[in-house]
């Protein structure tokens, strides 16, 4: 499948945000929130269009080969990044941490870093993400293949939503007062999924003066700080997933964009690669360059998401298919 340059600008416009909080904190607080909620939301879209044209051709999911599409997708480029995390932590050790190096080698391999295991160390801490990415892909195939032959996937959308709403909820009652310990639990924010999921089974299009809307609340979260309150996931992640909805109706009709746009759609073709490295780098760099550490993590992270792509990823994904392109899901590609 041809990649769509829309979505590649809202991937581009996701990661840039992630970039901005890791780099900027003070200037961008809630940056990192809505950029891993446009992720998640990217995600739910995406990975249900799959599903959904596999299900309207054959009836049925192949699960064999979903599964085996991911893992080609996402391994490569993480195994990656886990061995030159290896290497760095035991030649260099920036962070001073080479005994935690093997549970966060194990945490990281193993999509478990969403769940309350110490002793990782705080450089992968961005795995939470592909964490909940992962466990959604376990979760959201079959659910959404037993829906569709019983003709019922608007009960199990609005089910899912608001088992994904109680479970935020009862998480946020359990760990009260302390709501920032809920950030990256897999119960968190599980409802962002099921909300692109919901727009690519039952929207078409919405008004194109939506779109300045959604991205001036998406600006305007982006600068105010969002951890550490139950609104965060109960009202402000839903509402990021509802703006992103939008920009996705809109945006995943641009096969083509302006040339001011395009290096948007270059940081989305690089964005899987990007999350993975930006963080790492950042911190890594951070003892030795202080505030310069963000600005010149950046510009590594680019460098490090394009030798992702050129020698890990894209070769990956060529090799021993047809000439086609794997869709690029989310956070966790």
């Amino acid at each position: 499948m041809k990649r769509i340059a829309g979505l590649d600008v809202l991937r581009g416009i996701a990661i840039l945000l992630v970039m901005l909080r890791h780099a900027f904190p003070d200037v961008f607080p809630g940056a990192g929130v809505v950029g891993v909620v446009v992720f998640f939301t990217l995600s739910g879209y995406l990975i249900t269009g799959v599903l959904q044209r596999e299900l309207q051709t054959k009836g049925r999911v192949d699960f064999k080969r979903f599964y085996t599409r991911r893992a080609r997708r996402l391994l490569p480029a993480l195994v990656a990044l886990v061995a030159v995390f290896a290497v760095v932590t035991l030649v260099f050790d920036p962070l001073g941490e080479r005994d935690k190096l093997l549970r966060t080698v194990v945490v990281l391999l193993t999509f478990t870093g969403n769940l309350p295991i110490g002793g990782v160390s705080p450089a992968a801490f961005h795995g939470w993400t592909l964490a909940t990415e992962e466990q959604f892909y376990l979760l959201w195939p079959a659910l959404l293949a037993f829906a569709w032959v019983r003709g019922r996937t608007g009960a199990v959308l609005v089910l899912t939503a608001l088992a994904a709403l109680g479970a935020c909820t009862a998480t946020l009652i359990w760990l009260w007062p302390h709501a920032d310990n809920a950030y990256a639990l897999p119960t968190s924010w599980f409802v962002c999924f099921v909300i692109g999921a919901a727009t690519r089974l039952k929207l078409t299009s919405a008004p194109r003066w939506a779109v300045p809307v959604a991205l001036v609340v998406l600006t305007a979260l982006s600068v105010i700080p969002l951890r550490g309150h139950p609104l965060t996931y109960l009202v402000a992640g839903p509402a990021i997933a509802c703006c992103t909805a939008v920009l996705l109706l809109v945006w995943s009709r641009w096969e083509q964009v302006a040339t001011p746009v395009k290096p948007l759609v270059v940081l989305g073709t690089l964005s899987y690669g990007a999350y993975l490295w930006n963080y790492p780098l950042t911190l890594w760099l951070r003892p030795e360059l202080g505030w310069a550490a963000g600005p010149v993590g950046a510009v590594l992270t680019v460098a490090a998401a394009w030798l992702s792509w050129r020698f890990v990823e894209e070769p990956v994904m060529r090799w021993g298919t047809r000439p086609r392109r794997e869709p690029v899901a989310g956070v966790a590609g």
